[in-house]
């Protein structure tokens, strides 16, 4: 993890990370930051691919979750994830209610699993948000908790 060794460096200083591209014939080197980026606008963010996995039902509900997850994770070990993810991520799947009912009807684990991660990448300080979508995301967990339980 970068944030690691920044914390064990004397002068504090997060070492650069990169990751090497060899899904097509010409692979590229990118920063760590560069690949979080452009994975989010082409899988997590990219309607064509989050749709396509929503439309193949329970287990792509759980691999869009799953995704959001991960992309928390680089916040918590390297730090490369921008704010826009998170608050594009929010507006896609939380704040769209079409979506959101698909979503939590399809998988609704996996559904509160995204609210988690969105709740959690807050208060972990990794997303700057508005307070109004912090009690929105408050909200729709209570509901998905509610309707896994069976609770009317």
């Amino acid at each position: 993890s970068t944030k690691l060794v920044g914390s064990l460096r004397e002068d504090g200083k997060m070492p650069t990370s990169f990751v090497a591209d060899t899904t097509t014939a010409n692979a590229q080197v990118r920063s760590l930051s560069e690949t979080v980026r452009l994975d989010s606008r082409t899988k997590l963010l990219n309607p064509k691919w989050y749709e396509g996995m929503i439309a193949s039902g329970y287990e792509g509900v759980r691999e869009v979750s799953k995704r959001l997850r991960n992309t928390m994770g680089w916040s918590a070990t390297s730090g490369a994830v921008d704010n826009w993810v998170y608050e594009d991520a929010n507006t896609t799947f939380m704040a769209d209610d079409e979506l959101r009912e698909k979503l939590l009807n399809t998988n609704p684990n996996s559904f509160r699993s995204m609210v988690t991660t969105l709740l959690e990448a807050n208060g972990r300080g990794y997303w700057e948000t508005s307070e109004e979508n912090i009690d929105r995301l408050r909200q729709l967990y209570q509901e998905v908790e509610d309707r896994i339980e069976g609770v009317e």
